[in-house]
């Protein structure tokens, strides 16, 4: 953890900032190496000091040891943030934009003394953490285990007459027996129609007989996550349906064979986006084709022709081409790869797909 702080020390310096308010848990988690809820860490090269209070204080103490202060709060936490800023001596304080609410920002502004400010900052510690450590990417392996268990698992589970929330609830469960800490996000389960809904939310509808079954599911193991998304067939496929499959398909593998270090992460997300358009059905594939994963479901880097960005070594991120036909039907595929030093793995190949 140690290393992570040095690497984001340097990186305060190249920003002429002389500390960092971090709020965000998943950053706090990053920096700290453990799972870091309901706390804040002030960083700056002359201390660490990470606030919290009488519910966590024992917890945390030994994992803090040589590398932060600990700070238990009996009254307000942003006085507490803002006279430790004091007793430092800060003077350039950056927060995270995208996690402070602006409340919280007045308030500790309020606490500060002429010739100390704040300054917004974004992406500093979420550019760093797009690079996995080894340690990181084993962790993800578990969760992809566990979730390609899962996917085994529903198989059976799906059949007419059976609700897509009873096969949530499964899902959930079995996940745990299998450690994960939970869910990575709410469980996916679209059945027929309500598959043309990228985000659709289990309910009380009942699988009818021929329908498909889109499975979107990911697990939390000790703070990485997996994202996968898979389609079921219980009845023969119709001439429609296979074709859409084949072309999401050959769209994830035309992208996925594109992806070493150095590329333009547009072109990816181009290399299936055009394949898709070619075969007509541009307009009913309206998201990015990935997102980074790790300690959080969707982070750095975004798949997508919109993120300015080239592909490094370390980076682990889905590739989920899909099409929605509204009123019938969708088709989503996705897996997790890894760039690697020559190209990529593909870190959920071994799911059946």
């Amino acid at each position: 953890m140690r290393a992570r702080l040095r690497k984001f020390l340097r990186r305060l310096n190249q920003e002429n900032l002389d500390g960092f308010i971090v709020s965000s848990p998943a950053n706090i988690s990053y920096l700290s190496g453990f799972a870091s809820c309901d706390a804040y860490l002030l960083v700056s090269p002359k201390e660490a000091v990470y606030f919290t209070d009488s519910r966590y204080i024992e917890e945390v103490r030994p994992k803090l040891k040589g590398w932060a202060s600990l700070k238990k709060l009996n009254g307000s936490v942003f006085e507490s943030i803002a006279s430790a800023c004091r007793e430092l001596k800060l003077e350039r304080i950056a927060f995270e934009e995208r996690h402070m609410p602006y409340a919280e920002y007045k308030k500790i502004k309020g606490y500060l003394v002429s010739g100390q400010h704040l300054i917004p900052s974004h992406n500093l510690i979420e550019s760093l953490r797009q690079i996995k450590e080894a340690g990181e990417v084993e962790k993800i392996r578990r969760a992809l285990k566990i979730t390609g268990l899962s996917l085994q698992f529903v198989q059976d589970l799906i059949k007419p007459g059976t609700k897509e929330l009873e096969i949530a609830a499964e899902l959930e469960r079995f996940i745990r027996y299998h450690g994960a800490i939970g869910a990575a996000f709410d469980i996916i389960v679209a059945a027929g129609p309500d598959s043309a809904y990228p985000h659709h939310r289990p309910g009380q509808k009942k699988i009818r007989e021929g329908e498909l079954v889109l499975v979107d599911i990911g697990v939390d193991y000790f703070g990485y996550k997996s994202d996968l998304t898979r389609v079921f067939f219980s009845a023969k496929i119709n001439s429609l349906t296979r074709r859409i499959y084949d072309i999401v398909r050959k769209a994830q593998e035309k992208a996925i064979a594109g992806i070493r270090p150095g590329e333009e992460i547009p072109r990816i997300d181009a290399l299936a986006r055009k394949y898709i358009a070619d075969k007509g059905y541009a307009k009913f594939f309206g998201h990015s084709l990935g997102h980074g994963i790790g300690l959080e479901t969707h982070e750095l880097p975004a798949i997508s022709s919109r993120f300015d960005g080239i592909l490094l070594p370390g980076m682990v991120f889905t590739v989920e081409p899909a099409i929605y036909l509204p009123g019938k039907f969708g088709i989503r595929i996705e897996d997790m790869v890894l760039v690697t030093r020559k190209g990529c793995e593909v870190l959920s190949g071994f799911i059946h797909k």
